[in-house]
């Protein structure tokens, strides 16, 4: 009996530390300016499988992410951001996708801050 019990126990500690090791919490940067920007940068982030959380700060150009390691990975995440025209330090949008962008959120030549002007 005290076998049994062990045994459930130890097999309950694997399974809770596993479940706990899917969810990855990280930061990295990404380019753009406003509020518009924002939205778009979450929204990208938001739509690949697995990432659960985004949140882009405008004045410091960084974005949370919490995701399923299990389901995704921080690459995934970067290819679907520059997909709708925003650059990271790894990876530069197309000129096609920076181009689709509101006029207001190229940012390559100005990158400052405009999320005074520009609320949703």
């Amino acid at each position: 009996m005290k076998t049994t019990i062990l045994s459930f126990a130890m097999i309950l500690i694997a399974v809770v530390t596993y479940a706990q090791d899917k969810n990855k919490k990280m930061t990295f940067d990404v380019n753009g300016k406003c509020a518009m920007c924002k939205e778009r940068i979450e929204e990208a982030a938001l739509n690949v499988k697995g990432v659960k959380y985004a949140n882009w700060d405008i004045p410091t150009h960084q974005l949370a992410v919490i995701m399923d390691e299990r389901k995704t990975d921080a690459m995934k995440i970067k290819t679907a951001i520059v997909a709708v025209g925003h650059d990271t330090k790894e990876l530069k949008a197309t000129d096609e996708a920076y181009n689709s962008v509101h006029p207001c959120c190229l940012y390559r030549e100005d990158n400052s801050d405009d999320g005074a002007h520009h609320k949703n």
